[in-house]
């Protein structure tokens, strides 16, 4: 099916609904009453309030699409055909050569940026072979050992010229504190920056077009979250403005060696932030599509579940449990609460603390288990907004109170990009 995010949504103004947890889980649920569980949804109500409003929150700076956050191509699709988006950020190379091919007689995507280095051996060659798909593709490197691994594979004088991007650390160096944010690239300030650089553009088969920094401490920590927020957002102000001088002063620095195609920072989190620094050309936006419960806790931005699923209850052992079937359906990272599923309908539901979502069960307690009989359905929101797609191979698509349709994840179009 084709999923249009211009399309009115009957009668409710978009973003309104799921303010209303009742009604609005109550029409999902109306909509897959005749479909056998489990089952995963998109609202495409939802998602299409939450690709409008990333586009208000970047301000007029266009906005790559984080592929690994979405996982579905009928949805990557769907965001690209609005303005105010363009081209795709790709987790791996298998999978941004995949969607840079034709499909069904339409061109492939043309601009799709790796969002991480590669050594995969076997697309490095593939990549190197195609000339349309080096034309399309970037990689992302930060270590001249990644180009040594291209080299070995096919030398320049072999090869088509191979598109790559400098990725920058943008975490904060905090005076007293150490390091804070992830650790990605080793090149951090601009005189480290600009040395790579230089030898990325002396070496033949290899151009530099672009320069990447994902402040992973501002985009993807939540200053919401009714724990610590006051530190976190003493910790986002400091680190935005050391970042700001810092992007600015490494830009500077490789417009000197060569003339970049684009910058690209931010991320769901931290899109007003980032459009606001004039170094940036544009913008990386993912989880805040299918919005993850892991986005939940930011006062700038209040995304609609536009993901969920939903399992069943096949048994009470006591009057105030209700188990499903399954559950245990855990988000990457550290091993901690927040990576757990969330069961967000019927409201009240919480988890057995020894138990947690189960591989083969999930007891739930709480006053609404009490109403809950064998048969009936929970719905769950996951935590990060990808992942979700990889432990189903199709979602239903539900609009209002309708189901319109079924689009294939990664998983049901038989990939699975490690």
């Amino acid at each position: 099916m084709t999923i249009d995010l211009l399309a009115t949504a009957g009668a409710r103004p978009h973003g309104s609904s799921w303010h209303d947890p009742a009604a609005y889980w109550g029409a999902m649920s109306h909509a897959l009453a005749d479909v056998s569980g489990p089952v995963a949804a998109i609202n495409a109500e939802a998602l299409r309030y939450n690709a409008l409003d990333l586009v208000v929150r970047a301000g007029g700076v266009p906005i790559r699409v984080a592929s690994k956050s979405v996982r579905v191509r009928e949805v990557i699709d769907a965001v690209l055909a609005l303005p105010g988006y363009q081209g795709i950020l790709a987790f791996t190379l298998p999978e941004a050569l995949w969607l840079a091919q034709e499909r069904d007689g339409a061109p492939g995507h043309d601009d799709i940026v790796l969002g991480y280095p590669t050594v995969d051996r076997a697309a490095i060659a593939a990549l190197a072979a195609d000339e349309v798909a080096a034309s399309r593709i970037t990689l992302m490197v930060d270590d001249l050992a990644q180009l040594d691994v291209v080299d070995a594979i096919a030398a320049p004088g072999s090869r088509p010229e191979i598109r790559v991007a400098i990725d920058a650390d943008a975490s904060w160096r905090a005076p007293g504190l150490g390091h804070i944010g992830v650790f990605r690239s080793p090149v951090h300030d601009a005189p480290e920056v600009a040395a790579l650089a230089r030898s990325i553009a002396a070496r033949d088969g290899f151009r530099l077009v672009g320069l990447m920094m994902y402040e992973a401490q501002i985009a993807g920590q939540g200053d919401a979250t009714g724990s610590g927020d006051a530190v976190v957002r003493w910790m986002q102000r400091r680190s935005g403005a050391e970042l700001l001088e810092r992007r600015g002063a490494i830009v500077a620095a490789l417009r000197d060696i060569a003339p970049l195609e684009f910058v690209n920072g931010g991320g769901t989190g931290s899109l007003e932030l980032t459009a606001s620094d004039q170094a940036v050309t544009e913008l990386t936006a993912g989880s805040g599509l299918l919005a993850g419960h892991l986005f939940d806790g930011y006062r700038a931005f209040d995304p609609a579940p536009a993901a969920a699923f939903a399992l069943e209850v096949v048994r009470k052992p006591a009057p105030d449990i209700a188990t499903v079937l399954g559950g245990g359906w855990i988000a990457s990272g550290p091993a901690l609460e927040s990576r757990q599923p969330r069961a967000v309908w019927p409201a009240g539901l919480r988890t057995a603390p020894r138990e947690g979502a189960g591989e083969v069960q999930t007891p739930l307690r709480g006053d609404a288990a009490r109403e809950l009989q064998v048969g009936d359905r929970v719905w769950f929101r996951h935590s990060k907004s990808g992942e979700l797609a990889e432990r189903v191979d199709r979602y239903h698509v539900v609009d209002g109170s309708s189901l319109v349709g079924t689009i294939a994840t990664y998983r049901g179009e038989g990939k699975a990009f490690l």
